[in-house]
């Protein structure tokens, strides 16, 4: 039988005969490939190999050659997962599907997240691997994923609610049947003289039957074909331990001459009493998980359901899903808005809260933004729609924590790679146990208990669930204070960061400077520099550059004859305005064009001790003035400077302003590290000298010349209102654009680890001291034997103790919500050319 593999999928950047000889060069290099074709019209790729071919490793390889697979990642609902040990199993069984590249599944949310080859029959072979594994998988639509999952979670509880009660109706008999003759010895007796023991012992049978095939039916049904496909998981611990207590029991009771003389006892009591206890236990732990995504929900119910839209000269309420770009909607006092726009008319103030998570609504008239999810004030606007569905910003950001939820920490790594090998150890530890008692234990009975009780005691659930649930309550909390993570990781990642680096025009201040002063030099004068000047920067979008042309057009008229016009990143600006060459720019342009600064260079230098940034400008190769812009400091800047050394951090600035005016700002607002006069690919340079002498650094900025520097450091934060190349190129978002959101960023990730790491030790340590209690290591010291049913109620109660942890994530308060929002008089601060 051949059983070799075959693949087809597509590859990007081909473009000849000459790509498609190198993709087939590198697939034949590969060890496990056996045939390659390579097809540029279709730019795809059919190859076979032998069995065990890493998908990876051929993707990694492509990569490298400059020829990428195409790839698709898609989100599976997975079912029937009890444990730990099921989510390595499912990634295993993905993993093995030829043509997938990563999978990452999540007990918390029953999800996973499956990168592959971009072919039509993927899906189908991954649905059916994992189907075959005994988990079937189910496809994430997409469009309603969150209700959906509160819907099926909604279900999954009040099912185990129904089979909970109903095994405790027929376990609480069989309890005060069996516990209370051992409990008060007069009942026994009256039990004796009434019924009998048979006739007891047959009620105890009846009613645990009944529990076991009923509401424990699920335990034997996914437990025994688990361990029959040597994948044993909790569901097959459950089976073991409850069955052979009631296979024992009715051996007792029916073939009693099978048991060694003295070993008649039943146990229906302790297999009935662990099914309930451990279904007590399944519907507690269902109930906090449907609370971890309270916040996503909470994010949802932001969503408007309506909207007033005006067409064709009519106004008429349809709902939100009908709302197309470009419709003219108009908001009544109160309303949630529907969706993003532009106000084309009215005035108004908008709470953004839930967005941004400033508290203080925002005013807004024509031209303004609106985003859909915020609360319209008293006042009534008009306004067009620019984005809706799935293009919003709500949308984006419910998208976002959804990702950041599912993802998967570098710490599960360790924690999966143990308990795929968890259960199988732990059975084997109880079949030890069974024979050490059996052989030196004073019975049968004595052994089977302990056996049992190993089994039950060893859970791997609260493994599973130790660092998924604390990812989801903390990135949910963290989205309702207005901090995005757009990559899971970074929430383990920047609880490690040493040093806070921080860009400064837009991110320490406003990012909307001022033209403060203006100095003629050489017998120009400040009418004449001053419109050449504006005419210049009028080209330019640097802040700096608006600030200039503000003054300027203020002052009048701007010159409108403009050619030749260069921007030299980092530098200046150049162009030439009415016949005249016009330069502006920091004094590196200056030296660079071979202008002597003179004394200039005194104006500027004092321009910079006084907090502002000094500007030249240069006329026909003469130096005309010299210019001071300042910015003001955002508000909490300081503040926030404060707390994160409070938080044991290091502060630094990397700017492209020059070196004295970013030392006056460092000094002003406590900044332990100055960068300046740096381009932005030396802001690259200055993250990698940071992480080289302090360690891991987290980068913070907002603009496009922050891009690079975003995606250097070890974690990118953007600053909300900064600008889309910023944000695509972070790990975190700050929705309010205020520095304090990087606190509250680093809080979370702290409090989260915490969390995760006060779960694990839970988890393992509970397994680690209670495994050898439940076989008896203390029995010959104190004579105490572990009872199966406490086993059962220990078991569940690990469970839950660690999702309740996770759930105290939902209480974080910023760290600097305590404090008085008075903040003192906020000193303007230069702004760079960067």
């Amino acid at each position: 039988m051949d059983d070799r593999i075959s693949l087809t999928f597509g590859v990007e950047n081909m473009s000849c005969a000459s790509c498609v000889g190198r993709v087939e060069k590198v697939l034949g290099t590969l060890d496990g490939v056996q045939a390659a074709q390579v097809n540029l019209a279709t730019e795809s790729v059919t190859l076979r190999a032998a069995p065990g071919l890493e998908t990876a490793r051929l993707s990694d390889a492509l990569a490298q050659a400059g020829y990428p697979a195409r790839l698709v990642t898609r989100r599976l609902q997975i079912a029937e997962m009890s444990c730990a040990s099921c989510v390595g199993r499912v990634e295993r069984a993905l993993l093995a599907v030829p043509g997938v590249v990563s999978a990452h599944v999540n007990l918390a949310t029953e999800e996973a997240q499956v990168q592959m080859f971009d072919h039509p029959d993927m899906l189908s072979a991954v649905q059916a691997a994992a189907a075959k594994a005994g988990y079937p998988a189910s496809i994430d639509s997409g469009d309603t994923p969150v209700e959906d999952s509160a819907a099926r979670k909604e279900a999954e509880t009040a099912h185990l609610r129904r089979n909970t009660l109903l095994a405790a109706v027929l376990t609480l008999p069989v309890f005060i049947l069996e516990m209370g003759g051992h409990l008060i010895p007069a009942f026994h007796h009256w039990i004796g003289a009434t019924i009998g023991m048979e006739t007891s012992w047959f009620i105890q049978f009846i009613l645990t039957t009944v529990v076991l095939a009923g509401p424990g039916r699920h335990f034997y049904l996914k437990g025994f074909p688990a361990l029959s496909k040597g994948a044993p998981d909790m569901n097959s611990l459950v089976a073991l331990g409850s069955g052979a207590a009631w296979l024992f029991s009715v051996t007792a009771l029916f073939a009693p001459a099978l048991l060694p003389e003295g070993s008649r006892v039943v146990y229906f009591e302790a297999a009935a009493v662990i099914v309930t206890l451990i279904l007590l236990g399944r519907f507690l732990e269902a109930r906090a998980k449907g609370r971890t995504g309270a916040a996503i929900a909470k994010l949802i119910g932001l969503r408007a359901r309506s909207a007033r839209v005006e067409r064709e000269g009519e106004i008429t309420e349809i709902p939100v899903e009908e709302i197309v770009a470009g419709d003219i909607i108009h908001l009544r006092p109160g309303e949630k808005i529907a969706t993003d726009g532009v106000v084309v008319q009215g005035q108004s103030y908008v709470d953004e809260s839930m967005i941004t998570g400033e508290p203080v609504p925002v005013e807004k008239a024509e031209g303004a933004d609106v985003v859909g999810g915020t609360v319209n004030g008293t006042g009534s606007l008009t306004f067009r729609a620019t984005k809706v569905g799935g293009d919003t910003m709500l949308a984006q950001i419910i998208r976002m924590v959804e990702e950041a939820q599912g993802a998967k920490l570098p710490i599960q790594d360790l924690v999966n790679r143990i308990t795929l090998w968890f259960v199988p150890v732990v059975i084997v530890v109880a079949l030890v146990t069974f024979g050490a008692w059996l052989a030196f234990g004073p019975s049968l009975s004595h052994a089977l208990v302990a056996a049992v009780a190993v089994l039950i005691i060893a859970c791997p659930c609260a493994m599973g669930l130790a660092t998924p649930t604390s990812i989801m309550v903390g990135t949910g909390r963290a989205a309702q204070l207005g901090v995005l993570f757009r990559r899971g990781d970074a929430l383990q990642t920047l609880h490690e960061v040493k040093t806070v680096a921080l860009d400064k025009t837009g991110t320490l201040t406003k990012g909307q400077p001022e033209l403060t002063d203006i100095t003629p030099l050489n017998g120009f004068t400040e009418a004449e520099v001053l419109p050449l000047i504006g005419a210049v920067e009028a080209r330019s979008e640097h802040p700096i550059a608006q600030a200039i042309l503000r003054r300027a057009e203020r002052a009048g008229p701007l010159p409108d004859t403009l050619s030749d016009f260069q921007s030299h990143t980092g530098y200046g600006v150049s162009a030439v305005v009415a016949g005249r060459q016009v330069t502006v720019g920091a004094d590196r342009l200056m030296t660079r064009d071979g202008i002597d600064l003179g004394d200039a260079a005194q104006i500027g230098a004092g321009f910079g001790k006084a907090g502002k940034t000094p500007l030249f400008a240069a006329v026909d190769g003469r130096l005309a003035a010299v210019i001071a812009v300042a910015d003001p400091v955002k508000q909490g800047t300081p503040e926030a400077i404060e707390a994160l050394h409070e938080l044991g951090l290091k502060v630094a600035m990397i700017t492209g302003d020059n070196q004295g005016t970013a030392d006056a700002i460092a000094a002003g607002l406590g900044i332990d590290r100055v960068v300046a006069e740096v381009l932005p690919d030396g802001k690259v340079a200055a993250i990698d000298k940071l992480e080289a002498e302090a360690g891991p650094v987290a980068f913070v900025g907002d603009g496009i010349n922050d891009a690079p520097a975003l995606a250097q450091a070890d974690v990118g934060l953007a600053i909300g209102t900064g600008t889309d190349v910023a944000i695509e190129a972070a790990d975190v978002v700050l929705m309010s654009g205020d520095l304090r959101g990087v606190v509250s960023a680093i809080d979370v990730s702290q409090r989260s680890m915490r969390n995760i790491q006060q779960n694990l030790f839970w988890a393992f340590g509970y397994n680690v001291l209670l495994i050898p209690v439940a076989a008896g290591a203390f029995y010959p010291l104190t004579g105490w034997l572990l009872s199966p049913a406490l086993a059962a109620g220990a078991m569940a109660l690990s469970s839950v103790f660690v999702l309740s942890n996770a759930l105290r994530l939902r209480w974080i308060t910023p760290p600097l919500a305590e404090r008085t929002e008075t903040q003192p008089a906020l000193p303007a601060t230069p702004v760079a050319a960067e």
